[in-house]
Formats: structure tokens, C-alpha cells, sequence
């Protein structure tokens, strides 16, 4: 049963006639004649006699036609209400986020958001950036901004949106600091002092030791964390040195000024490749500025 044979069903009843039938919804007679034959056939049943040129419907006939008219009533409301949401933009938008983007990089952009689209319920979950990534994974989640993966997964598509360099840091009064600050330390000076670092399995972790790697150093480990401020803190007060993005230094931590040693990283956002942005999410990475 499809909406065609619908139409010409209520039509026919309507014009009690196939040829008149034919003309309201400009299609030929016997297109009608097989669109109905069709969906008597599907029924099982006869929906008109057929009396000379006089029809009429038949019980079954009958008992469709109010049914008929409610359901392609409710379809053309539903495209309607489909259509009348080309320019609105409204709904519930499930966006994940690191604790350090959160904080740093996305108030403005909400601000903006939720002054613009007051309609939107947003649903914001702060997670580890691999955690999100594997919610955007599963489904669980249309959007996340996050720090992108090194390396591509098929089912996701990610866009940079914000260049994000990292640089080793130590409290003011640290012995890596101390040096004068045109003068670069060799990489192997970071072995002898504990340093303070992300967790483990962490893009910014890898990052890290990525770039160690080449200079075959040893790193002793004093603490780790899942959280940069949290870095930030236990760095300014001497627990050892860290990594941290370049635009959270201030005056309780300082950069480390290292020879040979360059590092970045770069955040932007993730969602899975075979589904559909919703106008929500659209209008978010619209303020961000993402070429989508």
C-alpha cells in the first residue's frame, strides 16, 4: 500500500470517476485504473462496484476512505513540519569536550550559541578526548571537540579547528628554568628532573614521547594526570616539569626553551562519517568557523 495508491483511491471516491480522478492528480486513466487495481489486489478486497459508468464504494471501500484521508493527512503534515525546519534550528545537541577545551577554548563559542539558538537543549559532556572519541564511535554522541586522533579512524571524520602547540614547562624557580632564557637546554637535561605528565594512552602523552623517542632519553615519571590544570598546578609549585600548551603559560609556570624538540597538537571535531549532523550541530560548527 504506498501513498500513490492512496491518492487515487480518494480521488476516485471523491470524483466518483476514474477518468475525472485522472485529471485531479494529472496522470493518465489508466494509471489510476492500475494504481487501484493494484491496491485492491494488496486488500484482497474490492473497494468500488462498478455499476455500468456508476461507481460506488463498496463496505471495505468505505471503512478505507476516512482511514485514507488520515493517513495522507498525516504525511503531508509531517512533510510540512520537515520542510518548516529548513531555518530553524532547534532540538537537543549531545556535544562531548575535553576538560581543557571546555574551559579554554569554548565559552565564548557557547556564549555565542546559546544566545543565537535559545531553542537548542545542549547536552555538554566533559571527557577525556579518547573517551569521546569512542562515544562518537559507538553512536552515543553526534559531536565531539576534542584533541584530534594522530591517525584516522574509517568510520569517523575529524576537522582541525584550532592549531595547538605544546611546550615544556617548570615552575619560575626550577633548575631548567634558571638557565639564561637565550640559551636553549640539550633534551637530555629533562632526564635529570622528575617531571609531572599526562596519563597514560593520552594523544598528548604520545605526542610527547614521539617526540622524545629520537634522543633515546629516560624520563622519571613523579606524577600523572588526566587533567592540564591539574599539571599546571603541581608544575608551579615544583613537583617537577611538564607539557603543556603554549597558551597556558603565565607567570606561575615558565617554558622550558628545549634544543631540537617541537611539539603540537591539534583539536578540532569528530563525528562518524556515515551520520548526518543535525542543524544543531551544523550551527555550532558554523560559529566555529569549520569548512565542513
Amino acid at each position: 500500500m504506498d501513498t500513490l495508491a492512496l491518492e487515487s483511491f480518494v480521488a476516485v471516491a471523491d470524483e466518483g470517476s476514474f477518468s475525472r480522478a485522472a485529471e485531479r492528480l494529472f496522470v493518465t486513466q489508466p494509471a489510476v485504473s492500475k494504481r487501484i487495481a493494484g491496491l485492491e489486489e494488496d486488500l484482497g478486497v474490492a473497494l468500488f462496484d462498478r455499476l455500468g459508468r456508476q461507481l460506488s464504494l463498496t463496505e471495505a471501500g468505505s471503512t478505507l476512505l476516512s482511514r485514507a484521508r488520515r493517513i495522507l493527512s498525516d504525511i503531508a503534515d509531517s512533510r510540512d513540519t520537515i520542510q518548516s525546519i529548513g531555518d530553524e534550528v532547534a532540538g537537543r545537541l549531545r556535544l562531548a569536550t575535553s576538560h581543557h577545551i571546555g574551559i579554554h577554548r569554548l565559552p565564548p563559542v557557547l556564549k555565542a550559541f546559546t544566545q543565537r539558538y535559545p531553542d537548542v537543549a545542549l547536552d555538554l559532556l566533559f571527557l577525556d578526548s579518547e573517551l569521546a572519541i569512542d562515544k562518537v564511535a559507538s553512536g552515543e554522541i553526534e559531536l565531539a571537540i576534542v584533541t584530534l586522533p594522530e591517525t584516522e579512524e574509517r568510520m569517523l571524520t575529524n576537522a582541525l579547528i584550532w592549531d595547538d602547540p605544546l611546550v615544556i614547562v617548570a615552575a619560575p624557580d626550577h633548575p631548567l628554568v634558571k638557565p639564561a632564557k637565550s640559551r636553549k637546554q640539550p633534551v637530555g637535561a629533562l632526564s635529570e628532573h622528575p617531571a609531572v605528565l599526562p596519563s597514560r594512552n593520552t594523544i598528548t602523552r604520545r605526542i610527547l614521547f614521539d617526540s622524545l623517542t629520537p634522543h633515546n632519553i629516560n624520563i622519571h615519571t613523579a606524577l600523572e594526570t588526566n587533567y592540564l590544570e591539574t599539571i599546571k598546578m603541581l608544575v608551579s609549585v615544583g613537583i617537577g616539569w611538564g607539557v603543556l600548551p603554549a597558551s597556558m603559560l603565565d607567570n606561575t609556570v615558565r617554558e622550558v626553551r628545549i634544543a631540537n624538540l617541537t611539539m603540537r597538537r591539534q583539536l578540532g571535531y569528530v563525528t562518524r562519517t556515515d551520520r548526518t549532523i543535525s542543524r544543531a550541530g551544523n550551527a555550532l560548527l558554523d560559529i566555529l568557523g569549520v569548512n565542513k
